[in-house]
């Protein structure tokens, strides 16, 4: 699993500054906690409401291994509309994290490029059904599976 370690001075404040070491989640991990903050149309199946919010900010704890001495981050400090942590820094560790469990940049354009490719597998030169290996339209007479000879008679 990869991990990224973010060095924090006191530009976000004194008690945030230090060391913040933050690890990738598993799919299974990931996938929990979005659907721990989704609610889902019980007929259609549509998704009915998300709190985006407690999604990344659970994410950011779920991804957190390590932090500087006084713990100045906790879920519920991520969560907190009153005494929570300063915007940017949240957007930092939101960055971070999401880099770390989703697709860089670089591999959605990697995924992109190949999925814009030309195929190799070239369309049929006429617009009728395919012909079955043994050259019979697929509706002959001689392309209907013969009577089995093995079956014992009565």
């Amino acid at each position: 699993m990869r991990k990224q370690t973010l060095n924090i001075d006191a530009e976000y404040g004194e008690e945030y500054a230090g060391k913040y070491v933050f690890q990738e989640l598993t799919w299974a991990k990931r996938s929990r906690i979005i659907q721990k903050y989704t609610k889902y149309h019980p007929v259609t199946g549509q998704i009915a409401s998300s709190d985006f919010i407690a999604i990344q900010a659970e994410t950011i704890w779920a991804a957190l291994k390590g932090q500087p001495l006084g713990n100045p981050l906790s879920l519920e400090k991520l969560l907190g509309e009153e005494n929570g942590v300063p915007i940017a820094l949240g957007e930092l560790f939101s960055k971070v994290v999401n880099s770390l469990c989703a697709l860089s940049r670089e591999e959605t354009a990697f995924l992109s490029e190949q999925s814009d490719a030309k195929s190799p597998t070239q369309p049929s030169p006429t617009l009728g059904s395919a012909r079955n290996s043994a050259g019979h339209p697929p509706n002959s007479p001689s392309s209907q599976p013969e009577p089995s000879s093995n079956l014992p008679s009565s």
